[in-house]
């Protein structure tokens, strides 16, 4: 940060991890958004440039998620300055990583850095929601939360929880070159769902966090199967089923999709084993004839950060 200007990073994101839908998510090493603002006098917020791997997104502040989150910071805090904002975009969208999220929540960690008096990270919470929302068509926290506070997130509409998950555990991250956009994937999950099949749902869910929380395999294998969103989703993209028997046959404990699609997550004991996953879960995506790009993360991911300029 350099007097009244401050860039950040935010990292990419598993969302929902399969049994969380919209609640629960990580941060992924590696991959991320830069963000750089400017407080200025006149207030309000104006995009001035957007580079990287997407370009062909808003300029306009309120149909651009870091604008319209910066527009949500502003108002709530009667600002009389504006931001200026530059967008590096690392995160393809419609990948499943995360890639709205990020700029919004780069662009928060960035300008918040710019306050008077800065807010903690839980309060920026509610804008980054507001600037999601523009990209999801819903206020959902799974991805915006762990960028925020780093690791293993269960982001209530209200709240931000941090969940334990031992160190050791790594998550292969596998996205192939193929653009599923979330409003699409969402478009297929309208009710009505069997009562049998939340409960089960349910279940797997707090077997995965209490496996989380315990440092506890076991449960985690016997959790991490989405019974609900999974199987309406998966037809959307290309070799999935292969993909996904390609990460368990490797040793993960579970796979499923990463938020709506089409990249593919897979949760392993280690890094090795990690590494073995996603390496064959490109091998089954390029038989299913579809490039990939691959990551390998602690579950723990790192936190948005300020950064120095690029």
């Amino acid at each position: 940060m350099t007097g009244r200007t401050a860039t950040a990073f935010s990292p990419a994101s598993v969302g929902n991890i399969g049994v969380g839908f919209d609640l629960l998510g990580h941060s992924v090493a590696g991959p991320g958004d830069r963000a750089t603002v400017r407080r200025v006098d006149a207030p309000g917020v104006r995009i001035t440039a957007i580079r990287g791997v997407v370009t062909d997104l808003p300029l306009e502040a309120s149909r651009n998620t870091a604008g319209a989150a910066l527009l949500s910071l502003a108002a709530a805090l009667g600002l009389r300055h504006g931001f200026e904002v530059e967008l590096d975009k690392g995160i393809a969208l419609g990948s499943g990583m995360g890639g709205s999220a990020a700029s919004c929540v780069a662009a928060l960690v960035a300008a918040n850095a710019l306050l008077d008096t800065p807010l903690p990270r839980e309060a920026l919470y509610p804008h980054a929601l507001d600037g999601e929302s523009l990209a999801s068509g819903a206020r959902t926290g799974d991805n915006v939360g762990p960028m925020l506070l780093g690791g293993l997130v269960l982001a209530t509409p209200a709240r931000l929880v941090p969940l334990r998950v031992p160190r050791e555990w790594h998550c292969a991250l596998v996205h192939p070159h193929f653009v599923l956009e979330t409003l699409v994937a969402r478009a297929v999950l309208a009710p009505p769902y069997p009562l049998p099949t939340v409960v089960e749902q349910g279940a797997n869910l707090a077997q995965v966090l209490l496996g989380c929380e315990r440092g506890d395999e076991t449960l985690v294998r016997a959790g991490l199967r989405d019974v609900l969103v999974e199987p309406r989703r998966a037809p959307l993209v290309p070799g999935f089923a292969a993909v996904k028997q390609a990460a368990l046959e490797a040793g993960a404990m579970g796979a499923s999709l990463s938020g709506a699609g089409p990249s593919v997550f897979a949760w392993c004991t280690d890094a090795a084993t990690a590494q073995r996953a996603a390496d064959a879960m490109r091998r089954a995506f390029a038989g299913a004839g579809l490039d990939s790009d691959v990551h390998v993360s602690p579950v723990a991911g790192p936190a948005a950060s300020l950064v120095d300029p690029a």
